[in-house]
């Protein structure tokens, strides 16, 4: 019996921090073929692994043909975390050095639904034709936890049961689906709620949960990083700045009040092209002998990217290390922290410490960190998220760039709609 989450409960704001680490191999030669010292984009590194992935695997939960069970999944690194250095050149890692390591990875998700006619406007993702199904929670999940079902990522990876759609429910009749049909995709990230469906949730994450949802938060990143380079191999934009009292360990409780709709995703699992110049085709369709699985996919590396206009860009730590205060042995940072900080000007320098990768620098050498090229900033705004032209603080910057982090079947992009103020589009 999955349960309903109880009476709030009051948590400090930071808990004892216990020592982690993620585990490391040694590295490899690229598989896919590139040369070691060449930046290989997360993008790139989850359709290696993809490859890798025999469909009859997927497709079969144990359910009945024509319905479709929903999944959740935050890929390998929701799992272990993002180690440093990675485990093989290409993996998705933090360059400036840091191992970070996931205790619980909390999201609240709802309302997946089905439409026709995905194709409906090739220039705007967001149209469809009408809605023919619809299930809803919400359901509160820990994607740290994984789950029975093999992931769309690649080997390795895990998905957790969250609903099964077994008919058009918004047609008169509840007819079934047509397996001739592509239908639309999309679902919502929503505020921690306290009648959430609890999918995986045990009663030591209970306060965790209550935590979000006394603050309206819709994504939890509880952890640990540690600092993992060695002033040998790292390289920074400012030499005479000093990192001798920047912290070496930092307990993590990031939280980001973007509430989502993923409308019209991809679909990486359907084979050819996509309409407009989209690199996958539009929507799922049914089985007429088995019962598929349509992964809602959560990339957990976007937050931390240096900027929102490239593929995958490069992941960094220093920024959040930089606001963190001491909390007894360790420190400790929570995303309020950053309330305005300057991200065109962060209080460290640039630093990266991936030896293999030799062709890769930094967007600038300005002696400090700024993120999205110093673009959007406007510091004169009192409010954070109150502004569809600019950013306010780096808070405001990463509540952007998370809101991009809903797929479909790993790498499935979908139209973005935040439902919070912010920059449009991606």
């Amino acid at each position: 019996m999955r349960k309903k989450i109880p009476v709030l409960l009051v948590i400090p704001l930071l808990a004892a921090f216990a020592d982690s680490a993620v585990s490391q191999t040694s590295e490899q030669q690229l598989p896919w073929g590139g040369a070691v010292g060449q930046f290989v984009s997360s993008k790139i590194k989850r359709d290696y692994q993809r490859s890798l992935v025999d469909p009859s695997t997927i497709n079969t939960p144990g359910g009945p043909p024509l319905t479709i069970q929903v999944s959740a999944s935050g890929e390998v690194l929701s799992l272990g975390g993002y180690a440093f250095p990675p485990a093989n050149p290409g993996d998705v890692s933090f360059v400036d050095g840091w191992e970070v390591h996931f205790e619980s990875l909390l999201i609240t998700l709802d309302a997946v639904w089905l439409a026709t006619n995905p194709d409906l406007n090739p220039a705007d993702q967001s149209q469809t034709g009408p809605r023919v199904a619809q299930v809803n929670g919400p359901w509160a999940i820990d994607l740290h936890k994984g789950g029975p079902l093999p992931g769309y990522g690649g080997p390795g990876e895990q998905a957790e049961r969250i609903v099964v759609i077994n008919n058009q429910n918004l047609v008169p009749g509840n007819p079934p689906f047509d397996p001739t049909v592509r239908y639309a995709f999309g679902y919502d990230t929503v505020p921690a709620d306290p009648g959430a469906i609890l999918i995986n949730l045990d009663p030591s994450q209970y306060a965790d949960y209550d935590f979000m949802i006394d603050r309206g938060m819709t994504v939890l990143y509880v952890g640990t990083a540690f600092w993992r380079g060695t002033p040998s191999t790292c390289s920074t934009t400012d030499p005479s700045f000093s990192f001798a009292n920047f912290p070496t360990q930092v307990r993590f409780r990031l939280g980001w009040k973007t509430p989502t709709s993923a409308i019209n995703c991809q679909n990486p699992s359907l084979p050819g092209p996509g309409i407009g110049g989209e690199e996958h085709p539009r929507g799922v369709i049914v089985s007429p002998s088995t019962q598929i699985v349509s992964q809602l996919t959560i990339h957990t590396d976007h937050p931390f990217w240096e900027n929102f206009d490239s593929d995958g860009p490069p992941a960094h730590f220093d920024q959040i290390a930089a606001v963190a205060r001491p909390q007894g042995d360790v420190w400790g940072v929570l995303l309020e922290d950053t309330f305005f900080e300057n991200y065109t000007a962060f209080p460290v320098p640039w630093r990266w410490c991936r030896a293999d990768l030799t062709g890769f620098v930094p967007p600038d050498q300005l002696p400090r960190m700024d993120f999205e090229q110093g673009r959007f900033y406007d510091p004169s705004l009192t409010q954070p998220l109150s502004s569809t032209t600019s950013f306010r603080d780096y808070y405001d910057l990463t509540s952007h760039v998370i809101g991009s982090q809903e797929h479909l079947n790993s790498n499935g992009l979908c139209a973005v709609q935040r439902h919070y103020l912010s920059l449009p589009g991606f």
